[in-house]
């Protein structure tokens, strides 16, 4: 069985919500989601990965189209190579600098802050970059190296796509990927435990 999911001209997050919604309804078979928009693309991807299912994108004619293939499991696991240690952890940045009070001491903090993470596992399964965190996830970033590294080791670094537009960030993005309001509650939600700094 085939299901096709036309999310052209629909703003983030309805193609991943549509996606999901037809995933869900899907025993077994594919499902191809149509999006207008290299954004939707990649978050609707995103949820194919983050529901363990084999997914292929291709373009045509301007449009984007993702196959997703329910009912066969992924297998992104290599062999002999150790996984680093995950917790079942979301951290959300709301900001770019860590506490109130003196920007400036707020802005050593932060860098501190993530330095911090890379040295101590279990690392959080998840950092959420919204409003003016996002400004953390650009190339001129004082913490990118520390984030870079902290993807390397697994942890999905998120920007919120509404905010890197808001602040004219989107071009300047240098680790992680753009998400969506959907995907942001729904990492949240499915945390343990979630930190707001």
């Amino acid at each position: 069985m085939k299901v096709e999911v036309d999310a052209r001209g629909l703003d983030c997050p309805k193609p991943v919500i549509q996606t999901k919604k037809a995933l869900e309804k899907l025993k077994e078979g594919s499902l191809v989601t149509v999006v207008d928009n290299a954004i939707a693309k990649e978050n609707v991807s995103k949820l194919a990965k983050s529901m363990n299912l084999h997914y292929n994108v291709a373009e045509k004619n301007g449009y984007f189209y993702i196959d997703i293939f329910k009912g066969e499991e992924m297998g992104p696991e290599i062999l002999g190579e150790e996984k680093p240690t995950l917790n079942d952890l979301v951290i959300l940045m709301g900001k770019d600098k860590l506490g109130e009070g003196s920007d400036e001491l707020g802005e050593v903090l932060i860098q501190g802050y993530f330095y911090t993470l890379t040295e101590v596992e279990p690392f959080p399964k998840a950092i959420l970059f919204v409003n003016s965190g996002v400004n953390l996830t650009v190339e001129d970033s004082p913490v990118i190296d520390h984030l870079r590294t902290l993807e390397s080791k697994g942890v999905e670094v998120l920007s919120c796509g509404t905010c890197l537009d808001y602040f004219g960030l989107k071009e300047k993005l240098g680790v992680g990927g753009v998400s969506n309001m959907y995907t942001i509650v729904e990492t949240m939600n499915g945390a343990k435990n979630t930190i707001r700094l």
